[in-house]
């Protein structure tokens, strides 16, 4: 009974791969490798049991798992003159480079960001009286490289009073921190998650730059902080700083406001002391005339006989 299960087993086993080598078969790398920021190819071709095909054809790509994992692109021919054209490209980012009908399904993916970094599958799907499609089952892992890049550095102070330095930088392979300082026994520590790493300079003592510097095996970055702690033995010094400047802009305002307040003041005493002529009216001249125009002539006493 053991042997005649194994047999069937058996049998079963080559009748699956009779159909996938006679008929359908999808080839994918296991691994592609693109660099963050730039573009990559996915590729993907596959085979058929038909000598000629001019069907509905439908390719798909997916990401996390076969079946039934996000579609991010889609496009669709519907005879074998037609292009295929694009359905679904999430963020625009996928575009079809191959070309299904040559038995192609090959995509790009453009501007690769860390979230790109997924398992990729195809598929294909031919439609006509029978729905035909395959997928791959493995997919493909899209792999990203970066060189370092630092993406913060900074100085910044606890409760305590004490002074550290910070710098976090990011990359693929993860990059190796160093710090170069005036000082070099100070304490660090080192946090890391994926691809980014951040190293804390601890208990900063001494002025001067600190550096960070970030290298993998794709390159190095470098990036520097200043720092000076200010001492009571410099606070005078920094109060006539801070305040000197700020007693010179006060005394040129009030100087401005004074010059201001007398230009505005009581116009100056003409020296000439000689009274204006008086301007006689046009009315009063002519009723001036009219009046002595109309005066009876003084009477003249005559002497009479008697």
């Amino acid at each position: 009974m053991r042997e005649f299960s194994l047999s069937l087993l058996c049998l079963l086993s080559v009748f699956r791969k009779g159909v996938q080598s006679n008929g359908w078969s999808i080839h994918v790398p296991s691994d592609v490798t693109g660099e963050l920021g730039k573009m990559v190819i996915l590729p993907c071709t596959f085979t058929h049991p038909y000598k000629t095909f001019d069907r509905t054809l439908t390719a798909i790509w997916r990401i996390k798992e076969p079946y039934n994992g996000t579609v991010v692109f889609k496009c669709t021919s519907q005879s074998a003159s037609e292009l295929c054209k694009t359905a679904v490209s999430y963020k625009n980012k996928y575009k079809l480079f191959g070309n299904p009908r040559h038995k192609d399904l090959s995509i790009r993916i453009d501007n690769l960001t860390w979230s790109d970094s997924e398992r990729y599958f195809c598929r294909v799907e031919l439609s006509g009286d029978v729905h035909d499609k395959y997928e791959s089952r493995n997919g493909i892992k899209l792999h990203l490289i970066a060189a370092p890049r630092i993406i913060n550095i900074t100085v910044s102070s606890n409760g305590d009073h004490t002074f550290q330095a910070r710098c976090t930088a990011e990359g693929e392979p993860a990059p190796t921190l160093t710090w170069s300082s005036p000082h070099h026994s100070n304490l660090t520590s080192v946090t890391s998650t994926s691809h980014r790493v951040t190293k804390e300079l601890q208990y900063l003592t001494h002025d001067g730059k600190y550096t960070c510097t970030a290298v993998n095996s794709h390159g190095r970055a470098e990036g520097a902080v200043y720092f000076y702690k200010f001492r009571a033995s410099n606070s005078s010094f920094f109060m006539i700083l801070i305040f000197v400047p700020l007693g010179i802009k006060v005394l040129v305002l009030l100087v401005i406001l004074s010059l201001t307040v007398f230009s505005k003041g009581p116009s100056s005493t003409p020296t000439s002391l000689a009274r204006p002529q008086q301007q006689d009216s046009t009315y009063e001249n002519f009723d001036r005339r009219h009046s002595s125009s109309q005066s009876l002539p003084t009477e003249i006493p005559v002497a009479r006989c008697s």
